[in-house]
């Protein structure tokens, strides 16, 4: 069982940037980024293949968050620039156990505890 350890969160003023990294313990194929604002359903904001050729992101964080990702290190990351209020909640880092395709918005075989984003207006 693979585990997928978060951080890098924290607070933030509107207009600031954050790093999150994801660490697994073992390898992995497809990772991905969610969130999950208080009453608010969980939310893809980005995903990587494997080798890094394909990104992924939802419309609102476009332009503003990078998904990079290091093989040698097991870890994915999330630079996220321009933040705004809204891009507050908690912070969730997925991952294939195996090569699989299909929606970025599927549910994943590993999950992180999730670090939390707050952004201040």
């Amino acid at each position: 069982q693979v585990q997928l350890v978060e951080s890098g969160g924290g607070l933030v003023q509107a207009g600031g940037s954050l790093r999150l990294s994801c660490a697994a313990s073992g390898r992995t194929f497809r990772m991905v980024w969610f969130r999950q604002a208080p009453g608010k359903e969980r939310e893809f904001v980005a995903g990587i293949s494997l080798l890094s050729t394909s990104t992924v992101y939802v419309d609102s964080v476009k332009g503003r968050f990078t998904i990079s990702r290091d093989n040698t290190k097991n870890t994915v990351y999330l630079q996220m620039n321009s933040l705004r209020a809204e891009d507050t909640a908690v912070y969730y880092c997925g991952a294939d156990k195996s090569a699989q395709g299909g929606s970025w918005t599927r549910e994943y075989d590993y999950w992180g505890q999730g670090t939390q984003v707050t952004v201040s207006s």
